[in-house]
């Protein structure tokens, strides 16, 4: 076989620089460590993390009424305000010097000393958040990156409690579809402590997970590439008949079924440390080939299809880094879901989706189909891989998504 030309490596080496604007805010460790402020990150851990896939918690909670403004009834015994700063101390390597910069900020704005609850492996915020709302503090702060916004926002969601945005991770992704500050503290700070409230919308998830019989044929499966496939992803179904258990989850950005969550899980984390997010092309290039997969789509529209797809992406927001828009019509307050089914083949097949995104062309096409709905059900005909804002969750066998409207308040500019 002759050799590539020149102008074939130079097209596969473009189209995977481009798929790395796709694929670089779902990063979950960054390379380097901020030091007292936003200038590099290490780390990243979010709720629903492969890990354990980190179920959020059943039961009551506590809700309070929507805020439009703070009130002076919901102040301290002081009459001063408090936050809580709900932060992924692993983004930093000086937390001692951002707990003192935020602790300032919050003085200097005429706030109390904030709460400052760390987050762990174990919980990465979900459980700090709902502390944070049982203590009755007037604002909660999520600070570190998409993962830890969206465990955040998960606890806050239908509760009335703002939630400030610091962000402090690669991507930052909500922060930038909002128009916050999203690479400078002070900044983002100064928009948490004196903004205004308001209200977007969340994303709740039911998904299914395959079994274990059909792991291992995913495994065994030689067309299609299986690193990633962990076996404990596995629930298999308490007796014949039985309907299959589900996991509830909540986001805030987008959900990815397929070649961008292949892509995450598939990145070596030796590589990780020491490059950053460019270890992404590492495992975009080895991913971009990977087989499509068969879904089945229904929507609350009536709307009912089968596509061969390599990925199907939810929204609740649609602007990635590098200024690509991968869902137009996508915006946080319309109380709709926008997704996108992708369907290329090959590198030439990759090269037109990038096109397409590029342009901001709405209207269906052969690789790139958009749709708008409230509600999206997805089923595989395999084990698919599932991120959630940039969190891995491993393979599943289909989800469901429903909008919630204006269920989560957030702090905007004045």
């Amino acid at each position: 076989m002759d050799e590539p030309s020149w102008a074939l490596l130079a097209l596969a080496l473009a189209v995977v620089l481009a798929l790395t604007a796709v694929v670089l805010w779902l990063s979950v460790t960054e390379a380097s460590a901020v030091e007292g402020g936003f200038d590099g990150h290490t780390g990243q851990t979010g709720e629903g993390a492969r890990s354990g896939h980190g179920r959020e918690a059943r039961g009551s909670r506590r809700r309070r009424p929507p805020r439009s403004a703070f009130a002076a009834e919901d102040r301290d015994a002081t009459g001063v305000r408090r936050a809580a700063i709900v932060v992924n101390p692993t983004k930093f390597t000086d937390v001692a010097a951002v707990r003192e910069q935020v602790t300032q900020a919050c003085r200097e704005h005429g706030w109390a000393e904030p709460r400052w609850l760390e987050t762990t492996v174990d919980d990465p915020g979900l459980g700090q958040a709902r502390q944070a709302v049982e203590e009755g503090v007037e604002l909660v702060c999520a600070l570190g990156g998409d993962g830890t916004v969206r465990t955040v926002g998960s606890a806050l969601a239908g509760t009335g409690v703002p939630m400030g945005l610091l962000p402090a991770g690669t991507g930052n992704l909500l922060a930038r579809n909002l128009g916050l500050p999203h690479d400078d503290l002070q900044r983002a700070l100064d928009t948490a402590l004196t903004g205004r409230n308001a209200r977007i919308d969340s994303c709740r998830m039911t998904l299914t997970r395959p079994t274990t019989q059909e792991l291992l044929e995913r495994v065994a499966d030689e067309d299609d590439p299986s690193e990633n496939v962990d076996l404990s992803d596995a629930t298999d179904y308490p007796s014949p008949g039985a309907r299959p258990p589900t996991e509830e989850h909540t986001f805030l950005v987008m959900a990815g079924l397929g070649f961008d969550a292949e892509v995450m899980a598939g990145a070596p984390e030796q590589l990780k440390r020491r490059v950053g997010w460019a270890a992404y092309l590492v495992s975009g290039a080895r991913h971009m080939r990977g087989p499509q997969f068969i879904v089945d789509v229904t929507m609350d529209d009536g709307t009912r299809l089968r596509r061969r797809v390599r990925s199907v992406v939810v929204g609740n927001v649609g602007r990635l880094q590098g200024g690509m828009v991968l869902l137009p019509d996508a915006r946080s307050d319309d109380g709709v879901m926008d997704a996108v089914l992708l369907s290329p083949q090959g590198v030439v097949g990759w090269g037109a989706v990038v096109a397409r995104l590029a342009t901001r062309r709405r209207r269906g096409h052969q690789r790139v189909d958009f749709y708008r709905c409230q509600e999206i059900s997805v089923s595989s005909t395999k084990p698919v891989e599932l991120q959630l804002d940039g969190d891995t969750l491993g393979e599943v066998s289909a989800m469901t998504v429903t909008v919630a409207p204006g269920s989560l308040v957030v702090r905007l500019p004045a």
